[in-house]
């Protein structure tokens, strides 16, 4: 067990010597506590746990008894909080921030231990690596103390790192701890039996900590484990039945026998070799010679261990309804054997409530550590944040856990009534494909679909009449092409004469909303300014109207859909040979461009895609 002991560190205000005692006081108060459950999370509970002092003798005090309905208790619901993803608009820099933490794989984890001790901490910091790094912390190895007023932690700690104690052998004591205000992060490292504090200023305005908390009330803010102390009582009751049984199994096998009207001698000659006499096929005695009368043979009554199984049943059937188990799950009574899906849906609605209730709250939790971790990223206050930013979800598998053939049934039934939703990837999850899978189809539907494209585009430029390619003869049509910052407006500014044409989604979005900015945002009207770049690459195409030339410029990364452009166009192609850091450097100096991260992102993307 490790104990938290601070006294006064210098570098800490009086108030946060205070805090960090209180919590430090939290914490040791806790250890014992989390001790039990651990022990009955990992089934170690001894006959002299449950002993009672009627039934058992106290010569196997010591023998533990294999139980694990401490653990089935934790495991059987965390396994229904199945946390798959943030949803949202563009989130693609959350999703890479969940995969670099492997934050689906530690909240399975991190799950466990809430339901065991009743919550767990998420705790945040920066990292130059990776934007965010997201860690989660157990009541054993962190504590906290809740702001009724704030409705949030006011404060907490986590143990980092611990070495071996150098007076007690087999015991741990802390190194590194870090400390969690409103203002700060505070590392305490213990150097040379003296806590030091270091001291990382944030601008988030609470700590960055956040619990999950499983069952929590007004007076218990921080949840109820679901290994309480009705559990726990349920769980020696078990141990101790399983135990009785055990000792009555051994007397039942070996029953009691009698022999009567036997002579000393011959009582003597029988006893003198028990196990022969025990295991042999025939027992013979002689007549009493003293009475002339034959030895009479028998046997008590056997005992019977049904009275065991029975309270078994009993106790197992309690502690299925205690914790919403299934009687199956509990293990020990299998008369329930449901043939239909609709009858296992049945008997696990309770667990599936609990699993709901379970994501809900998690799934709160989750949605503010995300908003903090695109803060942390972005180094940015919550505030500070786009709206598409701070409207994230958290998204679960649904915890009923239907059978494939049911949910590919309800997904076609849907995509029936909805033919678009066919194309998403929420109808390939439905169907029975992961992630990996969806990968691969979308990828591979998109080269498909290019190829298509390419040989319509070709068929169509074969079939063009001469009239048509006689309207165009004269005509010019240039393809700009390059990454954000690479100098496409510049380039073609230099090249315009008077009466060409010049088609930029900046300068059709600004015609379309008035707003004269060199790069303004049209997200909210992305499908008239598509519509719009169409029909004049239409017009272009038919060569109608007296122009001589055309400038098309575009961002696009892909080289298929450029080269079908440029079929359709009849154009040149021009490619702006600027290295990613010179567009970054052009980006950083332009006062027009607002959100530099976004271009920056879209930069390394329209590279990454080219090599």
């Amino acid at each position: 067990m490790t104990d938290l002991h601070f006294g006064i560190i210098t570098g800490l205000t009086l108030e946060e010597n205070r805090q960090l005692a209180t919590l430090a006081e939290v914490f040791n108060y806790h250890q014992p506590y989390n001790e039990t459950k651990d022990k009955y999370y990992e089934g170690h509970i001894t006959l002299n746990d449950v002993n009672i002092g009627i039934a058992l003798p106290g010569g196997i005090k010591k023998l533990e008894v294999g139980c694990n309905w401490g653990q089935k208790t934790v495991d059987v619901l965390a396994a229904r909080s199945m946390f798959d993803g943030f949803v949202g608009k563009n989130t693609e820099a959350l999703t890479q921030l969940v995969a670099d933490n492997r934050l689906i794989a530690e909240y399975s984890k991190a799950c466990r231990d809430e339901l065991k001790y009743g919550c767990v901490f998420a705790t945040l910091y920066a990292d130059d690596a990776i934007g965010c790094r997201i860690r989660f912390h157990s009541p054993a190895t962190a504590a906290a103390l809740w702001s009724g007023e704030k409705g949030r932690i006011g404060c907490g700690l986590a143990i980092i790192d611990t070495v071996p104690d150098e007076q007690f052998k087999g015991r741990w004591v802390p190194r590194l701890v870090n400390f969690y205000t409103d203002e700060a992060v505070i590392v305490l490292e213990m150097v040379q039996n003296q806590w030091r504090a270091t001291r990382h200023r944030h601008r988030m305005g609470r700590p960055l900590m956040e619990p999950l908390i499983w069952n929590a009330t007004s007076d218990k803010p921080f949840g109820r484990s679901r290994l309480k102390k009705a559990i726990r009582a349920l769980i020696d009751d078990y141990v101790r039945i399983v135990a009785n049984a055990t000792v009555a199994l051994e007397f039942d096998t070996t029953p009691q026998k009698y022999l009567l009207g036997v002579t000393d001698e011959q009582y003597d000659t029988i006893m003198n070799d028990k196990f022969k006499t025990y295991v042999g096929s025939l027992l013979t005695a002689t007549s009493n010679p003293e009475t002339g009368e034959n030895p009479l043979f028998g046997q008590l009554a056997q005992g019977s261990l049904a009275p065991h199984v029975e309270k078994m049943r009993m106790t197992a059937t309690q502690f299925a309804a205690a914790t919403g188990l299934t009687v199956t799950d509990v293990g020990v009574i299998n008369d329930a054997n449901p043939t239909s899906s609709d009858a296992i849906l049945a008997q696990s609605q309770t667990l599936v409530l609990m699993a709901q209730q379970l994501n809900t709250g998690n799934g709160d939790a989750l949605r503010t550590i995300a908003r903090m971790a695109q803060a942390i990223a972005r180094s940015v206050t919550l505030d500070e944040l786009t709206e598409e930013e701070r409207n994230v979800m958290a998204h679960f598998k649904n915890p009923a856990m239907p059978s494939v053939a049911v949910t590919a049934d309800a997904a076609i039934k849907i995509a029936t009534a909805r033919q678009e939703f066919a194309s998403t990837d929420t109808f390939l999850e439905m169907i029975g494909f992961d992630q990996a899978d969806i990968l691969r189809i979308k990828s591979q539907e998109q080269r498909v679909r290019g190829q298509q494209v390419l040989l319509e585009v070709e068929d169509e430029a074969d079939s063009q009449s001469d009239s048509s390619k006689k309207v165009t003869a004269n005509k010019e049509v240039f393809l700009i092409c390059g990454a954000p910052g690479s100098g496409k407006t510049t380039y073609v500014q230099q090249q315009r004469q008077p009466g060409d044409l010049i088609i930029d989604m900046d300068t059709i979005a600004s015609a379309l909303t008035g707003d004269n900015s060199a790069h303004p945002d049209y997200s909210n009207i992305l499908d008239v300014a598509v519509a719009v770049r169409n029909t004049v690459y239409n017009i272009i195409e038919s060569g109608a109207g007296d122009w001589k030339r055309a400038f098309v410029i575009t961002s696009s990364m892909n080289d298929d859909a450029i080269n079908v452009l440029a079929k359709q166009l009849h154009a040149t192609v021009h490619y702006m040979e600027t290295t990613k850091a010179e567009c970054k450097r052009r980006i950083a100096s332009d006062k027009t461009r607002q959100d530099k991260e976004v271009f920056y992102k879209l930069v390394d993307e329209w590279f990454e895609n080219r090599a």
